[in-house]
């Protein structure tokens, strides 16, 4: 359990670049490497948590504790990993708040503001070239952007990706693999860990208290991204309110470009800035929110994923949530990371004139803001 702990908190220092990037080290380090799994076992794991809501690289990194130590390995993993950004983006929050109106935060935030339109941008043209294939995904893609600008709250979120599915899951067939399905599943732990998930996606909305009224948002939000911590930014800002300002949500995100580990680390910077919470403690309680809904779902899945994966409705649907996401992607862009950051025509030319860097870039850490910086450097 120490091993593993040791080994993901090296690399939650050093794992910039999102959660692809994020994947490639933990292939290196853990498969090529060491040795610790097996490379079928990790294609297959990664297959389960790119479908799972919840940040995909964080649940394969407890998939891969969990093969080397059992239940306390997953947990060492997740704590080793995303311990880094945790503490920059707490202490970020804090930082932020004792500082208030100084001059050159206040240009530095603007910068990272502007770094999340490119990133956010970056991540729109990666999903799409890989998830909007033909006509039918297309529309699914624009229309889901169009819902998602025109309606508003956690319900009108959720309604283009269930409705994706369910489209996907009727007209959609993918030819079966062929592999035979697994024999012996482990239903009680399966429904087990999903019961718990219902648990506590249901009974904290029934408090009032504040930090369990936050612990809920969080846990919701936790409970239904798809696509990774880029699209958690729509689902966050109808379900916190007023609580917390948004130009601080665009901050956060802004932030945890800047620093290494999983995208999910946003909560840490946005518990920390919610009103009436003391900082570390809001940051602690939505940093566990947020990720233990993507836990609970990858270890009910494990023991049923081989027989689910097979079935060609099920993978149809996939298909169509897929080009969902990419729309709820649009959305995020415009509102409100485009809104918050780009104020004029300086604004403009500063994002047109780095988004080529980074979406062309061949670097190898797969990163925006290090592709950014190795593609200036080769030019220069």
């Amino acid at each position: 359990m120490f091993e593993v702990f040791f080994r993901f908190l090296v690399l939650g220092c050093m794992s910039f670049g999102g959660p692809v990037a994020h994947i490639g080290y933990f292939q290196r380090e853990f498969v090529d490497r060491r040795k610790w799994i097996e490379e079928e076992k990790f294609s297959n794991a990664l297959s389960l948590c790119q479908f799972l809501p919840g940040p995909a690289s964080s649940q394969l990194g407890m998939f891969i504790g969990y093969h080397r130590a059992g239940y306390l390995g997953a947990i060492a993993a997740f704590i080793g990993f995303t311990f880094p950004s945790f503490a920059l983006l707490t202490a970020a929050a804090v930082y932020s708040a004792q500082l208030g109106d100084s001059t050159w935060l206040g240009l530095l935030i603007a910068a990272a503001k502007l770094l999340a339109v490119i990133v956010v941008a970056d991540a729109i043209w990666t999903m799409a070239k890989k998830f909007i294939s033909d006509a039918v995904t297309f529309i699914v893609c624009i229309a889901s952007a169009a819902w998602i600008l025109w309606q508003t709250g956690l319900v009108a979120q959720l309604m283009p990706i269930v409705i994706a599915g369910a489209l996907g899951w009727f007209f959609i067939r993918k030819p079966e693999n062929g592999k035979e399905t697994a024999k012996a599943m482990s239903w009680t732990q399966t429904f087990a860990l999903f019961g718990v998930f219902v648990a506590l996606l249901v009974l904290p909305a029934l408090s009032s208290a504040p930090l369990v009224s936050m612990f809920n948002h969080f846990y919701q939000a936790g409970s239904f991204v798809f696509g990774g911590g880029h699209v958690v930014l729509p689902l966050l800002q109808p379900l916190i309110g007023d609580a917390v300002s948004g130009d601080a949500l665009v901050e956060g995100y802004a932030a945890a470009q800047l620093v290494p580990g999983p995208m999910f680390t946003i909560a840490s910077y946005i518990g920390a800035s919610m009103d009436g919470i003391h900082p570390v403690v809001g940051s602690v309680v939505a940093t566990i929110a947020i990720f233990l809904p993507g836990a609970l779902l990858l270890f009910a899945a494990l023991p049923v994923w081989q027989a689910v994966m097979n079935h060609r409705k099920f993978a149809g649907s996939v298909v169509l949530i897929n080009a969902a996401v990419v729309g709820l992607l649009v959305a995020a862009f415009y509102q409100p990371v485009w809104v918050s950051a780009v104020y004029g025509i300086s604004d403009i030319v500063a994002v047109i004139v780095a988004l080529p860097c980074c979406v062309s870039s061949t670097c190898q850490y797969s990163g925006c803001w290090q592709g950014c910086l190795c593609t200036l450097s080769r030019k220069a």
